[in-house]
């Protein structure tokens, strides 16, 4: 909404207020009078009363808070009050008069004396709430939102350009193909080109976004617990685990199942336990000269 449009929406509430305060006023002052006050009173009583209602609301749109609740809470009883005022007075012909009897506002004593009480009460508590919503708006130090310092600013704009700056440096550029020339074959020209689709290791890991892991000493809780064993350990396990397998049970991937070590130090135990068989093995048996069957 424009300024205009606010400017119009205040005047038209300001009327509404001024010609509700006006219909208000006559049956309040009428009230007045039959409680005992003169006519310059009986004059400045609805001024009191709807006064303080213009008053809260005023501090309700001021205020926030406990402070804003208690603002509702006087509005809403002196809103109440002056309801009730104005309906007695519908309801009593005599008010309308100018000679009443005073004191009396209803028929009944107890309805009767409980509005008197209300009548007379409305002018001291006017008094009250009305000091204590004036102290609280002049105390209220509205909230105000944190505004940005000049190096705030800065540091925002350079944390922006760097960044910037990384992703302009982290973009891969793209990858031609070399030229093939035309004497070379078929199967060349497909090698050729699969071999430049390639990336090389090196370009890929500068180029990676990721974070390099940074790795330490490994702390001695996640450390193997089983002893390092030497070669001649290792052979003596390998011996006792194969003694009972045949030539063709003796594999590397075996010993390496069997004694629980790498499949190099497999392999070199396999070599070793079969050149120790091929020794222990006995030769073959050849015939003496001279011997044979006779012609």
């Amino acid at each position: 909404m424009n300024r205009f449009g606010k400017a119009l929406l205040v005047a038209a509430l300001v009327g509404v207020v001024g010609m509700a305060f006006r219909v208000s006023w006559n049956a309040l002052r009428d009230v007045a009078t039959a409680t005992g006050a003169d006519s310059t009173a009986a004059f400045l009583y609805p001024f009191v009363v709807d006064g303080l209602m213009a008053l809260a609301l005023v501090a309700t749109l001021v205020l926030t808070g406990d402070a804003r609740r208690f603002a509702l809470r006087v509005l809403a009883a002196y809103t109440l009050a002056s309801l009730v005022l104005n309906y007695v007075h519908g309801l009593v012909p005599e008010l309308h008069d100018e000679v009443v009897d005073w004191g009396r506002l209803a028929d009944w004593d107890p309805a009767n004396w409980a509005l008197v009480l209300l009548a007379t009460s409305l002018p001291v508590g006017s008094i009250y709430f009305g000091s204590d919503l004036v102290a609280k708006v002049l105390h209220h130090r509205p909230i105000e939102s944190p505004t940005p310092t000049p190096n705030q600013d800065e540091s925002t704009e350079t944390t922006m350009k760097r960044s910037t700056a990384d992703l302009e440096v982290s973009t891969p550029a793209p990858i031609t193909p070399a030229p093939v020339p035309a004497e070379l074959p078929a199967a060349s020209v497909v090698s050729l080109v699969k071999s430049t689709d390639r990336v090389p290791v090196g370009a890929v890991a500068a180029e990676s976004p990721r974070p390099r892991r940074v790795t330490g000493r490994v702390p001695g809780a996640a450390r193997s617990v089983r002893p390092n064993r030497t070669a001649d350990e290792l052979l003596i396990e390998a011996r006792k685990a194969t003694a009972t397998w045949s030539d063709r049970e003796l594999t590397a991937e075996g010993i390496r199942k069997a004694v629980h070590t790498s499949p190099a130090k497999a392999r070199v135990l396999r070599d070793t336990l079969r050149a120790e068989r091929a020794k222990k093995a006995p030769a073959p048996t050849e015939a003496a000269p001279g011997t044979g069957k006779a012609a």
